[in-house]
């Protein structure tokens, strides 16, 4: 396997204006992700320590799943971040976090694209659960200029009934 060139990432990400909730619009499949999870959203939130508390849901049926995590910027750069959804006392093991690395942001912070650099997680995300088309193929021609295989690229179903 052919190793991909450094991932690019927003070169100054201003982290309180990313705090909030975004829902998902699309993602590459994964596995801590069923794949009939409808009206997905994300909420961050700024922790005492730093480190930004996170909260994800989905819809499966009529249940509302949540996954709490905790999310540190790598290097001191807020756009790369490493997420811990283990509990808290497991949280310093080894290889128990995740890269999201944010990889394109709207200049209003409306829409963004989060990423990792092995090319194997990618989420498009905006603060509405709708984005138009146009937008949509903007930011993910950015993901395929950056290496990302988008052929089993899920669109993220919102039903009207939101989680956020």
């Amino acid at each position: 396997m052919t190793p991909h060139p450094d991932l690019k990432t927003v070169p100054d990400l201003k982290l309180p204006r990313y705090l909030g909730t975004w829902y998902e619009i699309a993602r590459l499949p994964m596995k801590h992700e069923p794949e009939g999870c409808t009206d997905v959203s994300a909420h961050y939130s700024l922790k005492d320590n730093g480190h930004v508390a996170v909260v994800n849901r989905c819809r499966m049926g009529n249940e509302i799943e949540q996954a709490d995590g905790e999310a540190c910027p790598v290097d001191n750069d807020t756009a790369r971040l490493e997420v811990s959804f283990l509990p808290k006392g497991l949280r310093w093991l080894p290889f128990t976090k995740g890269d999201y690395w944010v990889i394109q942001i709207a200049p209003d912070y409306s829409v963004s694209l989060v990423g990792s650099p092995d090319r194997k997680f990618l989420w498009l995300l905006a603060r509405t659960p709708t984005l138009d088309r146009t937008t949509q193929e903007h930011y993910l021609a950015q993901a395929r200029l950056q290496g990302f295989d988008l052929t089993e690229l899920i669109q993220t179903p919102h039903t009207g009934h939101p989680t956020a």
